[in-house]
């Protein structure tokens, strides 16, 4: 795969501008930033400029911002993809205690990424190995970067919720929702 880059240039929008006062004036310096930042939720994902406000970011807050970025430069190539996949303890082992209390085998997890053509990107931080990552796709759709909130979340639980049906999983959507926060706050902790 050819490695995405470009030069940033500060002009073109916030995103750009904000980077370039970091002394960051190419996309892969931008994008070893992101990965380099701690992995923790935002105050506010509305909020175009909060990893640079809050010096942390999520998967969804991370890769919004270097979306943005590309757009801002003209690299429309690149692309914000909403996943989901099954989180598991063979490619999530913080959470093992977590499913195991719960009696679950996995549980669909929402995970943001880039795409450049069929490669997948991602800049989370926590060491996602994108090709275990991609054998556990169950489905992933384009989103834009004003997508990560509530749209986000609420394709999730729409997703959830078949899951639980389908699979006869013994848990109601809240609950299951919980186990999911549990499974984050796990995550967090690492």
């Amino acid at each position: 795969m050819k490695v995405i880059d470009f030069e940033i240039a500060g002009k073109n929008g916030v995103v750009s501008g904000s980077f370039n006062n970091l002394a960051i004036n190419s996309f892969a310096e931008a994008c070893k930033w992101v990965d380099n930042l701690d992995y923790r939720r935002n105050n506010d994902k509305n909020n175009k400029l909060v990893l640079f406000e809050e010096l942390c970011g999520t998967c969804s807050t991370k890769h919004a911002v270097l979306k943005r970025l590309a757009d801002e430069n003209g690299n429309n190539y690149l692309k914000l993809v909403l996943g989901i996949f099954k989180m598991n303890s063979d490619n999530t082992p913080v959470i093992t205690n977590v499913l195991n209390k719960y009696g679950l085998k996995y549980i669909p997890e929402a995970h943001n990424y880039l795409r450049n053509d069929n490669h997948m990107l991602d800049f989370t931080g926590i060491g996602v190995n994108v090709d275990e990552f991609e054998l556990d796709l169950l489905e992933e759709i384009e989103i834009s970067p004003d997508q990560i909130t509530d749209f986000k979340v609420q394709y999730h639980k729409d997703y959830l919720s078949r899951w639980i049906q389908i699979n006869r999983i013994p848990y109601k959507i809240d609950e299951l929702w919980g186990i999911r926060e549990e499974c984050i706050a796990a995550l967090a902790q690492n």
